[in-house]
Protein backbone atom coordinates (compact mmCIF):
# COMPACT_ATOMS: atom_id res chain seq x y z
CA UNK A 1 0.00 0.00 0.00
CA UNK A 2 0.98 3.60 -0.58
CA UNK A 3 3.13 5.22 2.19
CA UNK A 4 0.45 7.65 2.62
CA UNK A 5 -3.37 7.33 2.40
CA UNK A 6 -5.70 10.98 1.75
CA UNK A 7 -8.32 11.28 3.75
CA UNK A 8 -12.18 11.25 2.98
CA UNK A 9 -12.99 13.49 5.52
CA UNK A 10 -10.63 15.98 7.07
CA UNK A 11 -11.75 19.22 9.51
CA UNK A 12 -12.57 20.09 12.87
CA UNK A 13 -15.68 19.80 15.20
CA UNK A 14 -16.48 22.02 18.15
CA UNK A 15 -17.14 20.17 21.15
CA UNK A 16 -17.99 22.21 24.49
CA UNK A 17 -15.12 24.52 24.72
CA UNK A 18 -12.96 22.06 22.90
CA UNK A 19 -12.17 22.34 19.35
CA UNK A 20 -11.29 18.60 17.85
CA UNK A 21 -9.24 17.60 14.73
CA UNK A 22 -10.55 14.26 13.16
CA UNK A 23 -9.98 12.17 10.13
CA UNK A 24 -12.34 9.88 7.81
CA UNK A 25 -10.31 7.04 5.96
CA UNK A 26 -11.50 4.36 3.36
CA UNK A 27 -15.18 3.16 3.14
CA UNK A 28 -15.74 -0.27 4.91
CA UNK A 29 -19.35 -1.72 6.77
CA UNK A 30 -17.33 -2.21 9.76
CA UNK A 31 -15.81 0.99 11.47
CA UNK A 32 -12.78 1.51 13.75
CA UNK A 33 -12.49 4.25 15.71
CA UNK A 34 -9.11 4.91 17.69
CA UNK A 35 -8.10 6.81 20.70
CA UNK A 36 -4.66 7.69 21.74
CA UNK A 37 -2.68 7.53 24.79
CA UNK A 38 -1.87 10.98 27.09
CA UNK A 39 0.23 13.24 25.15
CA UNK A 40 0.19 11.39 21.72
CA UNK A 41 -1.48 12.24 18.53
CA UNK A 42 -3.38 10.80 16.11
CA UNK A 43 -0.35 10.23 14.28
CA UNK A 44 0.42 7.46 16.46
CA UNK A 45 -1.88 5.34 14.21
CA UNK A 46 -1.22 6.22 10.84
CA UNK A 47 0.31 2.18 10.23
CA UNK A 48 -3.04 1.21 10.85
CA UNK A 49 -5.00 3.55 8.63
CA UNK A 50 -2.31 2.27 6.01
CA UNK A 51 -2.83 -1.46 6.65
CA UNK A 52 -6.70 -1.76 7.48
CA UNK A 53 -8.47 1.47 5.39
CA UNK A 54 -9.35 -0.77 2.33
CA UNK A 55 -11.52 -2.91 4.43
CA UNK A 56 -12.87 -0.66 7.07
CA UNK A 57 -13.79 3.21 7.88
CA UNK A 58 -10.84 4.44 10.16
CA UNK A 59 -11.65 7.18 12.32
CA UNK A 60 -8.54 8.91 14.17
CA UNK A 61 -8.24 12.42 16.25
CA UNK A 62 -6.95 14.55 18.72
CA UNK A 63 -8.06 15.08 22.21
CA UNK A 64 -6.96 18.50 23.77
CA UNK A 65 -4.01 18.65 25.27
CA UNK A 66 -3.07 16.39 22.08
CA UNK A 67 -1.89 17.15 18.78
CA UNK A 68 -3.58 20.16 16.65
CA UNK A 69 -6.52 19.77 19.51
CA UNK A 70 -7.55 23.41 21.20
CA UNK A 71 -9.00 24.24 24.15
CA UNK A 72 -10.58 28.00 23.56
CA UNK A 73 -12.41 28.51 27.29
CA UNK A 74 -11.67 26.84 30.89
CA UNK A 75 -8.74 25.14 32.38
CA UNK A 76 -6.49 23.04 29.87
CA UNK A 77 -7.57 20.12 32.16
CA UNK A 78 -10.51 17.60 30.79
CA UNK A 79 -12.28 15.70 32.91
CA UNK A 80 -13.10 12.26 32.04
CA UNK A 81 -16.72 12.85 30.96
CA UNK A 82 -15.47 15.65 28.69
CA UNK A 83 -13.19 13.19 27.18
CA UNK A 84 -15.74 10.66 26.69
CA UNK A 85 -18.37 13.30 25.21
CA UNK A 86 -15.55 14.35 22.55
CA UNK A 87 -14.98 9.92 21.74
CA UNK A 88 -19.38 10.88 21.48
CA UNK A 89 -19.03 13.70 19.14
CA UNK A 90 -16.58 12.17 16.73
CA UNK A 91 -18.69 8.90 16.27
CA UNK A 92 -21.60 10.80 15.93
CA UNK A 93 -20.06 13.29 13.47
CA UNK A 94 -18.86 10.51 10.65
CA UNK A 95 -22.38 8.79 11.57
CA UNK A 96 -21.07 5.27 12.71
CA UNK A 97 -23.83 3.73 14.89
CA UNK A 98 -23.32 -0.06 14.45
CA UNK A 99 -20.63 -2.53 13.73
CA UNK A 100 -18.05 -0.50 15.54
CA UNK A 101 -14.29 -1.24 17.10
CA UNK A 102 -12.74 0.86 18.97
CA UNK A 103 -9.29 0.52 19.73
CA UNK A 104 -7.03 2.10 22.40
CA UNK A 105 -3.62 2.63 23.70
CA UNK A 106 -3.28 3.14 27.40
CA UNK A 107 -4.99 5.96 29.17
CA UNK A 108 -7.23 6.07 25.84
CA UNK A 109 -8.76 2.79 26.90
CA UNK A 110 -9.82 3.96 30.08
CA UNK A 111 -12.28 6.29 27.77
CA UNK A 112 -13.39 3.65 25.69
CA UNK A 113 -14.27 1.52 28.49
CA UNK A 114 -16.66 4.52 30.00
CA UNK A 115 -18.28 5.36 26.19
CA UNK A 116 -19.06 1.01 26.06
CA UNK A 117 -20.62 0.89 29.32
CA UNK A 118 -22.69 4.04 28.65
CA UNK A 119 -23.74 3.00 24.86
CA UNK A 120 -23.17 -0.63 25.21
CA UNK A 121 -25.87 -1.08 21.88
CA UNK A 122 -23.25 0.94 19.66
CA UNK A 123 -19.68 -1.10 20.34
CA UNK A 124 -19.22 -4.41 19.05
CA UNK A 125 -15.50 -4.70 19.96
CA UNK A 126 -12.91 -2.93 22.34
CA UNK A 127 -9.21 -4.08 21.41
CA UNK A 128 -7.04 -2.03 24.52
CA UNK A 129 -3.56 -1.89 24.49
CA UNK A 130 -1.80 -1.17 27.60
CA UNK A 131 -4.51 -0.62 30.54
CA UNK A 132 -4.54 -1.86 33.58
CA UNK A 133 -6.76 -1.05 36.44
CA UNK A 134 -4.21 1.23 39.11
CA UNK A 135 -0.68 2.45 38.51
CA UNK A 136 2.24 0.32 39.71
CA UNK A 137 4.96 1.09 41.46
CA UNK A 138 7.28 2.23 38.81
CA UNK A 139 4.78 4.13 36.96
CA UNK A 140 3.64 6.06 40.73
CA UNK A 141 7.20 6.73 41.46
CA UNK A 142 7.75 8.36 37.90
CA UNK A 143 4.90 10.73 38.52
CA UNK A 144 5.38 11.44 42.06
CA UNK A 145 8.84 12.68 41.50
CA UNK A 146 7.73 14.78 37.71
CA UNK A 147 5.21 16.60 40.88
CA UNK A 148 7.73 17.35 43.36
CA UNK A 149 10.57 18.71 41.28
CA UNK A 150 11.25 21.18 39.17
CA UNK A 151 11.63 19.56 35.89
CA UNK A 152 10.96 21.00 32.99
CA UNK A 153 9.44 19.68 30.03
CA UNK A 154 12.67 18.27 28.00
CA UNK A 155 13.19 16.74 31.74
CA UNK A 156 10.41 14.99 31.62
CA UNK A 157 10.70 13.61 27.88
CA UNK A 158 13.57 12.35 28.86
CA UNK A 159 11.94 10.33 32.23
CA UNK A 160 9.51 8.69 30.16
CA UNK A 161 11.54 7.58 27.93
CA UNK A 162 14.02 6.23 30.24
CA UNK A 163 11.13 4.57 32.40
CA UNK A 164 9.05 2.87 29.64
CA UNK A 165 10.23 4.07 26.29
CA UNK A 166 13.36 2.73 25.83
CA UNK A 167 12.38 -0.10 22.95
CA UNK A 168 11.03 3.03 21.02
CA UNK A 169 12.63 3.43 17.70
CA UNK A 170 15.11 6.20 17.73
CA UNK A 171 12.58 8.43 15.46
CA UNK A 172 9.69 8.45 17.83
CA UNK A 173 12.32 9.01 20.71
CA UNK A 174 12.97 11.81 19.19
CA UNK A 175 9.66 12.88 18.11
CA UNK A 176 8.53 12.69 21.79
CA UNK A 177 11.16 15.10 22.99
CA UNK A 178 10.57 17.45 20.28
CA UNK A 179 7.19 17.77 21.67
CA UNK A 180 7.53 18.11 25.20
CA UNK A 181 10.16 20.78 24.28
CA UNK A 182 7.29 22.44 22.74
CA UNK A 183 5.45 22.65 25.58
CA UNK A 184 4.30 25.54 27.34
CA UNK A 185 4.49 25.64 31.12
CA UNK A 186 1.06 25.43 31.38
CA UNK A 187 0.51 22.26 28.99
CA UNK A 188 3.19 20.69 31.45
CA UNK A 189 1.41 21.67 34.55
CA UNK A 190 -1.68 19.93 33.04
CA UNK A 191 0.09 17.11 31.95
CA UNK A 192 1.79 16.80 35.52
CA UNK A 193 -1.90 17.73 37.19
CA UNK A 194 -3.33 14.37 35.39
CA UNK A 195 -0.60 12.48 36.77
CA UNK A 196 -1.73 13.50 40.38
CA UNK A 197 -5.13 12.73 39.16
CA UNK A 198 -4.59 8.64 38.05
CA UNK A 199 -2.82 8.24 41.16
CA UNK A 200 -5.84 10.44 43.39
CA UNK A 201 -7.97 7.31 41.47
CA UNK A 202 -5.82 4.50 42.19
CA UNK A 203 -8.08 2.14 41.22
CA UNK A 204 -10.42 2.03 37.49
CA UNK A 205 -13.03 0.76 39.21
CA UNK A 206 -13.27 4.26 40.73
CA UNK A 207 -13.99 5.53 37.51
CA UNK A 208 -15.67 3.09 35.42
CA UNK A 209 -17.91 -0.24 36.15
CA UNK A 210 -15.77 -2.24 33.78
CA UNK A 211 -18.17 -5.16 34.54
CA UNK A 212 -20.82 -3.49 32.98
CA UNK A 213 -19.09 -3.88 29.40
CA UNK A 214 -21.21 -6.54 27.59
CA UNK A 215 -19.47 -6.27 24.05
CA UNK A 216 -16.04 -8.79 23.26
CA UNK A 217 -12.99 -7.27 24.47
CA UNK A 218 -9.35 -7.80 23.61
CA UNK A 219 -6.48 -6.80 26.12
CA UNK A 220 -3.04 -6.63 24.88
CA UNK A 221 -0.33 -6.66 26.99
CA UNK A 222 3.67 -5.68 26.23
CA UNK A 223 5.48 -8.25 28.36
CA UNK A 224 8.39 -5.98 28.68
CA UNK A 225 5.80 -3.57 29.92
CA UNK A 226 7.02 -1.77 33.31
CA UNK A 227 4.28 0.45 33.72
CA UNK A 228 1.50 -1.91 33.26
CA UNK A 229 1.34 -5.48 35.40
CA UNK A 230 0.57 -7.91 33.46
CA UNK A 231 -1.04 -9.37 36.88
CA UNK A 232 -3.07 -6.54 37.11
CA UNK A 233 -4.45 -6.87 33.37
CA UNK A 234 -5.27 -10.47 33.77
CA UNK A 235 -7.10 -9.35 36.98
CA UNK A 236 -8.44 -6.56 34.60
CA UNK A 237 -9.92 -9.40 32.23
CA UNK A 238 -11.32 -11.54 34.66
CA UNK A 239 -13.66 -8.11 35.43
CA UNK A 240 -15.05 -7.78 32.12
CA UNK A 241 -17.29 -10.66 31.22
CA UNK A 242 -16.63 -10.85 27.49
CA UNK A 243 -12.75 -10.35 27.50
CA UNK A 244 -9.41 -12.26 26.53
CA UNK A 245 -5.59 -10.76 27.43
CA UNK A 246 -3.11 -11.38 25.10
CA UNK A 247 0.70 -11.12 25.60
CA UNK A 248 2.41 -10.00 23.29
CA UNK A 249 6.39 -11.15 22.96
CA UNK A 250 9.11 -8.57 22.75
CA UNK A 251 7.76 -5.07 22.90
CA UNK A 252 6.90 -3.06 25.88
CA UNK A 253 3.49 -0.30 26.85
CA UNK A 254 4.63 1.20 23.50
CA UNK A 255 3.50 -1.85 21.51
CA UNK A 256 2.76 -1.43 17.86
CA UNK A 257 5.14 1.88 18.12
CA UNK A 258 8.08 -0.39 18.95
CA UNK A 259 7.60 -2.75 16.27
CA UNK A 260 4.84 -2.45 13.65
CA UNK A 261 4.55 -6.65 12.67
CA UNK A 262 2.16 -6.25 16.43
CA UNK A 263 -0.63 -5.07 12.92
CA UNK A 264 -0.78 -8.90 12.35
CA UNK A 265 -1.99 -9.43 15.92
CA UNK A 266 -4.84 -6.94 14.95
CA UNK A 267 -5.99 -8.19 11.91
CA UNK A 268 -6.46 -11.67 13.27
CA UNK A 269 -8.60 -9.88 15.93
CA UNK A 270 -10.62 -8.13 13.62
CA UNK A 271 -11.17 -11.13 11.69
CA UNK A 272 -12.44 -12.62 14.31
CA UNK A 273 -16.05 -12.82 15.10
CA UNK A 274 -17.67 -10.37 17.66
Amino acid sequence: MAASVKPRIKTELNVHRFVIPYRLYGEGIHSLVFINGIQQSMAMWHSFVRRFCRDYRIVIFDLPNQGKARVVSGPLDMSLVEQVDVLDAVIAAVGIDDHLTICSASWGGVIAASYAVQHPDRVRRLIMASMGTKPNDKLTELITKGTKTSLNPAEVAEALIQSFGQDLPPAIKTKILTQFRQMSGEDLQAFIRHGRWVLSVHDLANAVDVSKIQCKTILLHGEKDTITDADDVRFLASQIPRSEMKVIKGVGHFLHLENDKLLEVYDEILASPY
